[in-house]
């Protein structure tokens, strides 16, 4: 009868004694895990903010890849934000969330992976149709970009809404998982391998890719007096992305392999104990991909020390407008009345 009803009004100590997941953190290691999240937090929110800033402010940024590589930065932007959240509702702290908390909680990280990973599968796919045109960017005109835009926040926010939307365990506590103590298993399995299948659809677009430019490269070579300029080649482009692509596949396939076997129920791999450390490992990646972006692309890094100039530049000008306008001491006036009398001469002795 206990499993039928449903558990809405409880907080989630209920749910992590009932499923048996001990969320319990040694002191230490939670602090470790805060000061160093806040770290990474604070320059994931900084330099993917530049990130967008640089794509707004750079006209040679005003194409479809980089306005796609935008916002793939604003999920990045929108990571930050979630694990800030995340980092200070962890722990101790978890059990005393309301079910309503937890939803958020859970729900704008699930929002900014699936954003994240939607725009690197609309960057694989701009890609593929640039290259097999051979040019450095698509035809993708603005309103399709932003209609792509649109749609890959539009799933994300659904994906991330699903499990309050009614795929949990709250009236089915036999369902429950240990690392989302409110979460169905059946959901896990489904996210997981869902998320999974989609990294191979990329890494298979990619290999496409990669055989076609070597390929057309090989065809070229010959008829040209000299090398290729890979700068006026999709090539490029396409080694940031796969580097990007990387980064996120190594950050996050572990996390997402944990959530498939808890989802599969597996007694003996306590996935428990791997929580905190996969949660930083996810942080690392949008910590990577500003660096990756300035790295790669000289343009990128470039105008990054531009925006980083102009912020100094007002700085200074804010300060000195400050200093200008302060109000003279007394001291000072009379020092000036002396030194320059009223008709703007100094006294000469007659």
């Amino acid at each position: 009868m206990q499993n039928s009803s449903c558990h809405y009004n409880e907080s989630m100590s209920f749910f992590y004694n009932k499923n048996g997941g001990d969320d319990k953190w040694d002191s230490a290691q939670l602090i470790l895990v805060q000061v160093v999240g806040s770290l990474f937090c604070c320059f994931i929110l900084v330099s993917n903010a530049m990130v967008i800033a640089a794509v707004v402010t750079n006209k040679r940024f005003h194409y479809p890849f980089y306005y796609l590589l935008a916002n793939l930065a604003a999920s990045d932007f929108l990571a930050g934000i979630a694990y800030v959240y995340l980092m200070f509702n962890t722990g101790p702290v978890s059990r005393k969330l309301t079910v309503r908390g937890y939803f958020i909680r859970q729900g704008l990280l699930d929002i900014s992976l699936s954003a994240s990973l939607a725009n690197l599968l609309v960057i694989a796919l701009e890609r593929y149709i640039s290259v097999m045109n051979w040019k450095v960017h698509s035809n993708l005109t603005k309103r399709r970009v932003t209609l792509l835009i649109v749609l890959v926040w539009a799933i994300s926010i659904f994906m991330g809404a699903v499990p309050s939307l009614g795929w949990n365990c709250i009236c089915d506590l036999d369902r429950c998982s240990q690392l989302a103590p409110i979460f169905s298993r059946s959901y896990l399995i489904f996210w997981s391998v869902s998320n999974l299948v989609v990294f191979l659809v990329m890494v298979a677009i990619y290999m496409r890719i990669y055989t076609y430019v070597k390929k057309k490269t090989s065809v070229l070579m010959p008829h040209t007096s000299g090398s290729i300029n890979r700068k006026r080649t999709p090539i490029k482009l396409i080694k940031t992305v796969m580097v990007v692509l990387g980064a996120f596949v190594f950050c996050w396939t572990p996390g997402l392999v944990v959530l498939l076997l808890d989802g599969l129920n597996c007694q003996r791999c306590n996935v428990m104990k791997l929580k905190r450390w996969l949660l930083l490992l996810a942080v690392l990646n949008s910590v990577m991909n500003p660096c990756i972006y300035s790295y790669k692309d000289e343009e990128m890094w470039t105008t990054f020390k531009n925006l980083m100039r102009c912020i100094g530049n007002g700085t200074r000008r804010q300060r000195s407008t400050k200093a200008n306008s302060r109000p003279l001491s007394s001291g000072q006036d009379t020092v000036n009345s002396h030194t320059n009398p009223p008709n703007g001469r100094p006294d000469v002795p007659s």
